[in-house]
């Protein structure tokens, strides 16, 4: 496929199909269950990239996001009771 043409259906996808896309991506299969080649892959994924990119979708609903930690405190489990960490009391040994 040309750069020209390929172009112009990024341009031309309408949300349906790159939400389609986007699955396809993910299951490696097509909707009616056939896989997808090494190739067919290649070319998708580039798809909803540029699709993502010009059409500006949040950063957080784009393919292959992850979400961020830090090495604060929010990360550390500072704050977090002693249950929701595991560390209750053996209420066994009374």
């Amino acid at each position: 496929m040309n750069d020209m043409t390929f172009e112009r259906m990024i341009q031309q996808m309408t949300p349906a199909i790159y939400d389609r896309l986007k699955q396809a991506v993910a299951l490696r299969k097509w909707p009616d269950g056939r896989r997808l080649t090494d190739e067919q892959t290649e070319l998708c994924l580039e798809a909803v990239i540029r699709y993502e990119a010009e059409n500006r979708v949040p950063e957080e609903q784009r393919v292959g996001y992850l979400q961020q930690r830090t090495c604060g405190g929010a990360s550390s489990g500072a704050g977090v009771s002693a249950e929701l960490a595991g560390l209750a009391r053996d209420v066994g040994s009374d």
